[in-house]
């Protein structure tokens, strides 16, 4: 896949931005408090361990983290007779649509205000030129994955051939790593695994993998879907964005330039 760009790509790409302009700390922040609802143990809670090393990764400052655990409540307390989320309460929304040229979007949220983020996710998708759809409209197009990125040498193929020797089937090169897939109940095992391997990893998380992807080719069309991107990921209350777009890198490049 080299050579191309998709949205996981441009993603990391993005988020190195936000983590010097400090934007991140506070989706972190919501997305430990919404892990640690499941435990407060990162060594029995594995999605809080994820979130937790994303955060130091990110330099997030040890009282913010803190600070973020100590807002998870009890069941009792976050939720009526009815099981609903209380009023201020953080939950968690998943939103699908699609964008120009058809492309396949999800967007995970944290919110205390599902109809408000709701409206403006409407809004967004709308003005991006695609529509936002309901539950399950979008879904079916990705799988759910356990993605590790590796910090890629001079010599890619003879990482991949190594990669491939220690069990690991999918692997793809990115402009700025290796991205290997793997089940998601496996992604710590795996993780492991490469570290073992003499591998550095950069980050390990919990992906929506894309089935097919759409290949945009055109400047201007690809424009119009990074525009919509930016603006979804820019929104406080999105936490991660899933779309399965591919654009060439030299098509990348001309966007960039104009």
């Amino acid at each position: 896949m080299s050579g191309h760009s998709k949205w996981s790509t441009i993603k990391r790409q993005k988020e190195t931005t936000d983590i010097k302009r400090g934007k991140i700390f506070s989706k972190l922040a919501k997305a430990i408090t919404l892990a640690a609802r499941e435990g407060a143990d990162p060594e029995t809670n594995f999605k809080l361990r994820l979130e937790m090393e994303r955060a130091k990764q990110a330099n997030m400052p040890k009282e913010n983290i803190e600070r973020a655990l100590r807002k998870v409540s009890t069941p009792s307390s976050t939720r009526g007779a009815q099981g609903k989320v209380g009023k201020g309460q953080l939950e968690e929304v998943v939103y699908e649509g699609y964008g120009p040229e058809g492309v396949a979007i999800i967007a995970e949220a944290a919110t205390d205000n599902r109809n408000r983020t709701t409206a403006e996710m409407k809004k967004l998708f709308e003005r991006g030129g695609g529509s936002l759809s309901g539950p399950g409209t979008v879904s079916y197009q990705f799988r759910p994955r356990g993605l590790i990125t590796v910090e890629k040498t001079g010599k890619p193929d003879e990482q991949i051939l190594k990669i491939i020797d220690l069990g690991v089937e999918d692997v793809e090169e990115a402009k700025d790593a290796l991205e290997v897939y793997t089940q998601s109940q496996k992604l710590g095992e795996v993780r492991k695994k490469l570290n073992q391997g003499g591998f550095k990893v950069l980050s390990a998380e919990l992906v929506r993998q894309p089935k097919n992807e759409i290949q945009i080719k055109e400047p201007g069309k690809a424009a119009k879907v990074l525009k919509l991107m930016d603006n979804l990921q820019e929104h406080d209350d999105i936490q991660r964005i899933f779309a399965n777009f591919d654009i060439p890198e030299e098509v990348l490049k001309q966007v960039h330039e104009t």
